[in-house]
């Protein structure tokens, strides 16, 4: 089947299981995701997960990446990024990150699978997370904020650690390992230099009473009005390139840029002109894609023993959400918000898509260990809409959080 053809048909799949999960009353992602486990390899070998389809989906990443750091503050995610945020962050990664291992060891796995285990079950998927909290409405409640740093310190460290296993086969000597690791936290400082020199030049440039406006709306006279959908990408662009440079992924230096667009840079009309443009290419088209080709990804054909695959899932689910709730209630949350935290902390998908199939190409895991790790975020992913409606949202406090209806 030729690439347009079977994006069409992923299209079509995706936005009628997304309907029918909306009148169960169910986030959309979750039929998504339904949507191409029965079109992949899994059951009906329809359409199977190509290197093209992997692009978009990459597109469509970027995306719902940008839309949901337009909705947020800067200042509200820097915020929770001291103290309490680390707290919660660090938790989140590493009790799940020891579990993992010890499974690794209990089922006698080899350093590296035992590794790759730990680290995939650690990892709290940024786009995944956003993606749910928009469609729960729960964006501007504090269970975000604390998400949304968990989700990228445990991304960050997920790919910091990653990048030190990549090197290990090919550093000579322990003084070539501790260069590398020096080197690679140097260019994690860099990319945090970057991101706030840029936000400190933009909030020094408005509290001077520079119209920093005056840029974007003079490109738009000379290039059209359409093309201010084409500069808040391309500043965005900028920002994931320069962290894809500095070695970590370019997610997360997508999501500070798209952060760091404050509605400021743009005139009001403008700035709700580009959010609507954004939504209907986010949500009306690319984010469905994106979800079911994390359910393309998953083969249940070749999975390794039931003993594994229960005890993975198990452990997965319960390590991050007990982490999530232990951490949530040290830094004094209140009811089901810590449950929240840890519900919201289980949802996976592409980072950990992302970890597990480099080291497929690097041969540290078979064809088994992969499929199971790829379920594992098929599940986690799946499972995380659905707690959370169930055991937390009617216990949340609708008035203080300002929380909007769900997505329907």
């Amino acid at each position: 089947m030729s690439l347009l053809s079977s994006l069409l048909l992923l299209i079509v799949a995706a936005r009628i299981f997304g309907e029918i999960f909306k009148k169960l009353g169910q986030p959309a992602l979750l039929g998504e995701i339904i949507a191409g486990i029965i079109l992949g390899p899994s059951v009906l070998k329809i359409v199977q997960p190509t290197q093209a389809l992997s692009g978009i989906a990459d597109l469509a990443m970027f995306f719902i990446i940008l839309s949901a750091g337009l909705e947020m503050e800067f200042k509200e995610v820097m915020r929770s990024f001291r103290g309490k945020g680390l707290i919660v962050a660090f938790t989140s990664f590493f009790i799940p990150l020891a579990c993992g291992l010890l499974v690794g060891v209990v089922f006698r796995f080899d350093l590296m699978r035992t590794v790759f285990l730990g680290l995939c079950i650690s990892i709290t998927a940024l786009p995944v997370s956003i993606r749910i909290l928009k469609s729960l409405g729960l964006l501007e409640h504090p269970i975000a904020r604390f998400a949304i740093v968990t989700s990228v310190v445990n991304d960050v460290l997920a790919l910091f650690t990653l990048g030190i296993i990549l090197k290990l086969p090919k550093a000579q000597g322990l003084s070539q390992f501790a260069h590398y690791l020096e080197g690679s936290v140097v260019k994690l400082f860099l990319l945090a230099v970057f991101i706030l020199s840029v936000n400190y030049v933009l909030e020094k440039a408005d509290s001077m009473g520079i119209p920093v406006r005056w840029l974007p709306e003079k490109l738009a006279r000379w290039f059209g009005q359409d093309a201010l959908l084409g500069i808040l990408i391309v500043f965005v662009l900028l920002f994931g390139t320069v962290s894809e440079l500095l070695g970590s992924h370019f997610v997360i230096g997508a999501f500070f840029g798209a952060l760091l667009i404050d509605r400021k840079l743009f005139f009001a009309e403008r700035y709700k002109e580009i959010e609507q443009s954004l939504s209907s290419i986010s949500s009306g088209f690319l984010a469905p894609i994106f979800f079911i080709y994390i359910g393309l990804e998953c083969n249940v054909r070749v999975l390794p023993g039931v003993l594994l695959v229960v005890t993975v899932l198990a452990v997965a689910m319960l390590s991050k959400i007990y982490a999530g709730w232990l951490s949530g209630r040290w830094v004094g949350l209140q009811g089901r918000e810590p449950l929240g935290i840890g519900i919201i902390m289980n949802g996976r998908g592409v980072m950990e898509l992302v970890v597990a199939e480099i080291a497929l190409q690097h041969g540290f895991i078979n064809d088994g260990l992969f499929s199971l790790l790829v379920l594992m975020g098929v599940i986690t992913t799946f499972v995380t809409p659905i707690l959370f409606d169930r055991l937390v949202t009617p216990h949340l406090n609708v008035a203080d959080a300002k929380l909007r209806k769900p997505e329907r």
